[in-house]
């Protein structure tokens, strides 16, 4: 049987997600109240049910963008998501109720980000890969572990007396990360974004900000999820740079890591080939590749909605000359359809 999670079954879902072996955290049922929190986007989370008990879920998010496009997400503003399931036949009733609910909505399409290929007869786009790395519990060995140039940058970080604080708010990320994307020519999620994150994680989301002599310089928002950290929202003022200050923040958020018993560093999703891709290379860390795989339902072609498409060049060259002001009010209105 299929059923809408409830908010009184959100604990019976969660329970589920740490169970299951390939769950992620953006499974984690208060990506809902998230998502509708912050954007006000139509949810529609359900889950397989077989005497009693969960065997499957499937978070959907509805975007329906005249910018944009209409498309049913799992899971949107998330780099993972998909079906989950215990058995066949869960993953079967899901994915039929996934499929009639994106022709119920007249979408353009449906898409499922896995880190595995689920659904081998839909197109996936090959444009994404995720960087993943088990750590050791000696804060020395994964430091040589980083090749030798960027271990250098991060030692003249340290030698630059750069300092890691956590923050209890979100201002001095909001700050960092807005002036980052600005820079990339990305519209940046509202503030009010980060602080429904913050709150609906709690001390699983945590703001590492880098410091330097009193300074803000650098800021990252982390996810923890079983023995994993995600670095998701992260960004750097114009001082970064020359401090160094983005490889000392990443190497600072892997030995808090460690010492808070993860083992495995989850460096996120990047474009092939662009410049985030290689400075995770450069850290070591080998590409995963990632299936975002559409069933098209209007559409009849995949959506080619990202800033590689060349007739975003424009619109991207004149965002990085807005002032951060500008952007900081403009940007959110965006960046809530780009899911």
């Amino acid at each position: 049987m299929i059923k809408l999670l409830e908010p009184s079954q959100a604990q019976r879902w969660d329970a589920y997600v740490m169970a299951a072996a390939d769950s992620t955290f953006f499974h984690l049922s208060a990506w809902q109240r998230v998502i509708a929190a912050a954007f006000g986007h139509d949810t529609y989370y359900y889950y397989a049910e077989q005497d009693g008990e969960i065997t499957g879920i499937l978070p959907l998010t509805h975007i329906n963008s005249l910018l944009f496009g209409n498309t049913l997400v799992s899971n949107a503003f998330c780099v993972y998501g998909g079906i989950v399931a215990s058995n066949d036949e869960a993953f079967r009733a899901l994915q039929a109720q996934g499929k009639q609910l994106a022709r119920t909505l007249n979408v353009d399409c449906l898409e499922m980000r896995n880190r595995v290929q689920t659904h081998r007869d839909w197109p996936h786009k090959a444009l994404y890969v995720t960087f993943r790395k088990t750590l050791d519990s000696d804060h020395e060995k994964n430091l040589n572990a980083i090749p030798r140039k960027q271990r250098a940058m991060v030692r003249a970080g340290i030698k630059a007396g750069l300092v890691g604080v956590i923050d209890n708010d979100v201002e001095r990320l909001f700050q960092a990360y807005s002036e980052s994307v600005r820079n990339l020519g990305t519209p940046v999620f509202p503030r009010h974004y980060f602080k429904v994150l913050k709150e609906a994680f709690g001390n699983d989301c945590e703001i590492l900000s880098i410091e330097h002599e009193g300074r803000l310089v650098a800021s990252v928002m982390n996810f923890y999820f079983k023995d994993e950290v995600l670095p998701y929202y992260g960004g750097g003022t114009e001082a970064a740079r020359d401090l160094k200050a983005n490889d000392f923040m990443y190497w600072e958020v892997m030995r808090r890591a460690v010492d808070r018993g993860c083992r495995v560093f989850d460096y996120g999703r990047s474009k092939i080939d662009t410049g985030s891709y290689r400075f995770k290379k450069h850290w070591g860390f080998e590409p995963e590749p990632l299936y975002y795989e559409i069933d098209l339902v209007k559409a009849k072609q995949i959506p080619d909605i990202n800033p590689l498409n060349p007739k975003y060049r424009l619109f991207i060259a004149a965002w990085k000359k807005l002032p951060l002001p500008v952007s900081q009010v403009v940007g959110p209105w965006l960046a809530k359809d780009l899911g």
